[in-house]
């Protein structure tokens, strides 16, 4: 398993992490930092041009799972992982690539007032200045993100509280449970994969999109087909599962098949996308969302979809309302029109 102890500089995160290795037999530090200077030694100059922050970069965000999975493979045991992880989004991706390799995920958030902090950075007397500025800069972004980080973390103050006690209320809460991530465990397929995906609308015509816990971004309700499945049971299966909402596969209307290039663990294959019509008020009152799985749902303009969606979700969006509003299916290749 990992304990994956977050918080901004000045939290205590890698005394805390020292403090923990004693007091958990066998276990091991792995700080991702190391991830970001591998990579910041041996990516070409140009793929670091305006960078300040190394979790900014795809592979960096790809490797961390990786690694650690690796080492959990070599040293059996607890992988102590001291890290700040303030997007939400990066921890979605992170999180999401070690639950489908299997690997259980207890988050802790080391908290102290911003004063404590600010003085703490000061203070650190082997820091250079440009870096004890970059680290009192991003207390703004710790502020913004402390919202979704008290949803999703057990937070342990450390204020008034030894490294030493620190990780030993880290070590009570671990054996509780308490801080683990509930998050589905969806196996990242090597192969290509046939997914349908169903839109729903409400009466101005916005689209419902969903937000995974497992993966960055938004996206459709649906999921992967499984093996003898037909895709419409596929599509109200997980409408199903992830919205709660029953329907007949008889009213679903196709509306794209797009042909998804394999571009990254979660993409290549066909992807139908189906228009499951209007939600009435009375269903979006009675949607239940999976907390595993599920974080939230919306109903938004095509417009509002663009920073939402990825580029491919985003082609195969317009796609599909171009071909409800045309009463014609549409056949693509990568998001566009083939041929």
């Amino acid at each position: 398993m990992i304990v994956w102890v977050n918080g901004t500089f000045g939290a205590g995160k890698t005394s805390t992490a020292r403090e923990l290795q004693a007091l958990i037999p066998g276990s091991t530090v792995f700080d991702p930092e190391s991830v970001g200077a591998y990579l910041r030694w041996i990516l070409p100059p140009g793929e670091l041009v305006g960078l300040t922050d190394f979790q900014d970069l795809t592979a960096w965000r790809r490797l961390v799972p990786d690694t650690a999975a690796a080492l959990l493979a070599q040293l059996p045991g607890t992988l102590i992982v001291p890290m700040t992880l303030l997007r939400q989004d990066y921890r979605d991706e992170v999180f999401g690539a070690l639950a489908a390799r299997r690997v259980p995920v207890h988050h802790l958030l080391l908290h102290a007032e911003e004063t404590i902090l600010r003085k703490r950075i000061e203070g650190d007397d082997q820091e250079a200045r440009a870096a004890r500025q970059w680290r009192l800069d991003h207390l703004d972004a710790y502020r913004r993100a402390r919202g979704w980080l008290e949803r999703d973390c057990v937070t342990v103050d450390t204020a008034e509280a030894t490294p030493r006690q620190v990780a030993e209320r880290i070590v009570e809460i671990v054996r509780s449970g308490a801080a683990l991530c509930p998050i589905v465990q969806d196996p990242v397929s090597g192969r290509d994969t046939l997914a349908a995906a169903v839109l729903f609308f409400d009466e101005q015509d916005r689209v419902l999109l969903v937000d995974p816990v497992y993966k960055p971004g938004w996206e459709f309700p649906g999921g992967v087909v499984e093996d003898g499945e037909a895709p419409t049971a596929a599509a109200v299966r997980e409408v199903s599962e992830e919205l709660g909402l029953r329907l007949d596969p008889s009213r679903l209307r196709l509306l794209v098949t797009d042909w998804e290039p394999h571009r990254g663990p979660r993409s290549g294959g066909m992807r139908l996308v189906f228009d499951g019509g209007l939600l009435t008020d009375d269903q979006r009152a009675r949607l239940v969302l999976p907390d595993a799985e599920l974080r939230a749902w919306r109903f938004v303009s095509e417009a509002e979809s663009a920073s939402l969606l990825p580029d491919s979700k985003r082609d195969r969006l317009a796609a599909a309302l171009r071909a409800r509003a045309a009463g014609a299916p549409l056949y693509l290749e990568a998001g566009a029109k083939a041929g």
